[in-house]
């Protein structure tokens, strides 16, 4: 009996069409993320388990795909794991080669992650992230070029969004004003599910961090914040929400600061101090950023913040980056749910040559190499076999061109070249075939 052919739960194939897609989405992040000096690089797509283990927090260690060794230690506990983000395997990297580069330095990768999440609409355990950061510098002017990313990306994707902006330091300083700052890590991991599982269920677990009432109580004006507020309006009452907490202070400083250069830098794009952003990693210290669709119900689309001291773990302290990473998959559920994706996408084949007869078909091979040199994508059908089967070829594949030889065509040195789209065909020397297709 044969086997059914399946892939693992949370992944996917990518056919033609997909593909086409995806190098959209990637080389439009690509073109921003150079537009301001950032430059690529790979890691591996595992790492060692201690890499990975205890940057996540107590909720990313559990989604983290140990990989079972082989052979003679086959028995042994895995040394290996997936990588679960971009950003630790990226701190690794600074430290180890660390020699090798100037700093600040601006990298970005484009690579797959793994988690082992339950999979579900938007959530996947294979998918891309698109990060882009800089590291040993520790000027807010790395959190204005992130969000000038944002906003050229979704403005080139075509896609309306918000940014949800808040401060670690300012959490952190919530923590001290309510007598709970031991319990900051609790308080953002909670809070961070605020949009998924609404207020009682967070003050709900709030309470089973070890919170205590009355703490929970003075969380309430942050958990249930209006909407419509100004975010100078909401700075100003943080100010004063904070004032006996110097981390909190500090915090709001650096938002004033941040929102004073989106001004300066003529930022157009929707941001929101949202002080229900918690962004669950432990590893962020300071400003932190989710970015969310207005037109779709999918979550955030990107997120990222600044973290003091990642590369610390390896040897390397104090070294402050600030980044933010693109969830290319759930990028891509966007464009397909809004139908934002250009429709010239499907094919990249500019001409098809469609042939009657062998020699049409050995004619066809010459002027084929003629315009590949001219950087012209072409191609010739493989037979010649009926036209009707040659044109449908065409249409499925959306090649806008077909190059019609026939024994006249070729008696007289031409082609009869049809628009596709139009139906319009006419008898064309060589050169007017590359000036038809722009090569």
């Amino acid at each position: 009996m044969a086997q059914k052919p399946n892939i693992p739960k949370g992944t996917r194939d990518f056919g033609q069409v997909e593909m086409a897609r995806r190098n959209y989405i990637f080389n439009t992040i690509r073109s921003v993320f150079a537009l301001y000096g950032f430059q690529q690089i790979e890691t591996p797509a595992m790492e060692n388990i201690s890499t990975l283990m205890g940057k996540y927090g107590e909720e990313g260690d559990k989604l983290l795909f140990r990989i079972q060794n082989s052979g003679e230690k086959a028995s042994l506990a895995p040394e290996k794991g997936l990588r679960y983000d971009l950003t630790v395997p990226f701190a690794r990297y600074v430290v180890q080669h660390r020699e090798e580069i100037s700093f600040p330095f601006k990298r970005f990768q484009i690579q797959p992650v793994w988690r082992a999440d339950r999979p579900q609409k938007g959530r996947y355990r294979e998918f891309y992230q698109c990060d882009v950061d800089v590291i040993g510098s520790d000027s807010l002017i790395g959190e204005l070029e992130l969000i000038q990313i944002v906003e050229e990306v979704y403005r080139r994707l075509g896609i309306r969004v918000c940014l949800h902006i808040n401060n670690r330091k300012i959490l952190a300083g919530i923590a001290e004003v309510i007598c709970a700052p031991d319990k900051i890590i609790d308080i953002t991991v909670a809070i961070d599910k605020l949009d998924k599982i609404g207020v009682e269920a967070v003050n709900a677990e709030l309470k089973e961090r070890g919170l205590s009432e009355e703490a929970v109580q003075a969380l309430q004006p942050i958990l249930n914040q209006e909407s419509g507020i100004k975010n100078q309006d909401k700075l100003a009452s943080l100010k004063e929400f904070l004032s006996s907490s110097a981390i909190g202070q500090k915090g709001v400083a650096e938002m004033e600061e941040v929102f004073a250069l989106i001004e300066a830098a003529g930022v157009q794009l929707n941001i929101e101090l949202d002080l229900c952003l918690a962004r669950g990693l432990n590893y962020y210290t300071g400003a932190i950023f989710e970015v969310k669709a207005l037109d779709a119900q999918i979550g955030s689309i990107t997120g990222g913040g600044r973290y003091d001291n990642l590369t610390g773990i390896f040897g390397l302290p104090n070294v402050s980056g600030v980044g933010i990473s693109f969830g290319a998959d759930r990028i891509y559920d966007v464009l397909t749910e809004l139908d934002l994706f250009p429709h010239t996408l499907q094919s990249s084949t500019q001409l098809l040559f469609a042939t009657f007869g062998q020699d049409e078909l050995r004619y066809a091979l010459r002027w084929a190499k003629e315009l590949r040199a001219k950087g012209c994508a072409v191609e010739v059908y493989p037979e010649p076999t009926k036209m009707k089967k040659q044109m449908a070829y065409a249409d499925q594949k959306q090649i806008p061109f077909v190059a019609i030889i026939g024994g006249d065509e070729m008696a007289q040195q031409k082609a009869m070249l049809k628009n596709m789209a139009s139906g319009e065909q006419k008898l064309v020397e060589f050169s007017e075939l590359v000036k038809s297709l722009n090569c």
